[in-house]
């Protein structure tokens, strides 16, 4: 079992003193670094968040949470960092464990499991989720499988994925911790021939 420590990742915030002028406001580690038991090993870095589209650049408030959803804010959006354990190193977990994270994440509805045994049985991994979401997904460090319904495609440092609403789950098959960035921009839309 992988017992990495949460570092501070450095997040630097401009915004505008009285007059006007462009300063930075914050510098430091972000205030927003959650790990849950029920993803063993998983540490997210929530780094800011939005509420409104047009979004507001002149909020004096801070804007993230250890406790921020899942789930961008309707008309809304997040960024964070999450770093992923390589799973060969933790302690996978089933079903209902992968629920009760998803309820802490405030995205209950987002797993795919289905309430019947059948459908557990079919599923490619305990965290096959949908959000209704527009998410760009880069690789920053390590390697990344993304798992969709019907192909896998595993990411390098540098790649990018625009992931639209779909099925899909994420998976550290290789030998270190993988950081991911991800901005999730609150959507909509319909499933279905494109």
């Amino acid at each position: 079992m992988s017992n990495k420590q949460p570092v501070g990742i450095r997040r630097i915030v401009t915004g505008h003193d009285e007059s006007g002028k462009a300063v930075v406001i914050a510098d430091g580690p972000t205030p927003g670094v959650k790990t849950t038991p029920n993803r063993p090993g998983v540490i997210f870095h929530n780094m800011w968040t939005t509420t409104t589209a047009p979004a507001r650049f002149d909020e004096p408030k801070e804007a993230t949470s250890v406790d921020l959803p899942l789930p961008p804010p309707s008309s809304g959006t997040t960024f964070r960092l999450i770093e992923f354990p390589p799973e060969s190193q933790v302690e996978q977990v089933d079903d209902e464990t992968a629920k009760k994270a998803f309820q802490e994440y405030g995205a209950d509805g987002a797993l795919q499991h289905g309430e019947a045994e059948e459908d557990h049985s079919k599923n490619k991994h305990a965290f096959m989720h949908r959000t209704e979401t527009v998410d760009y997904a880069i690789c920053l460090s390590g390697e990344m499988t993304m798992l969709l319904d019907d192909s896998e495609v595993v990411m390098k440092p540098g790649d990018v994925m625009i992931q639209r609403g779909t099925n899909h789950a994420w998976a550290n098959r290789g030998s270190e911790y993988c950081t991911m960035a991800f901005v999730l921009i609150d959507g909509e839309g319909k499933r279905g021939a494109e």
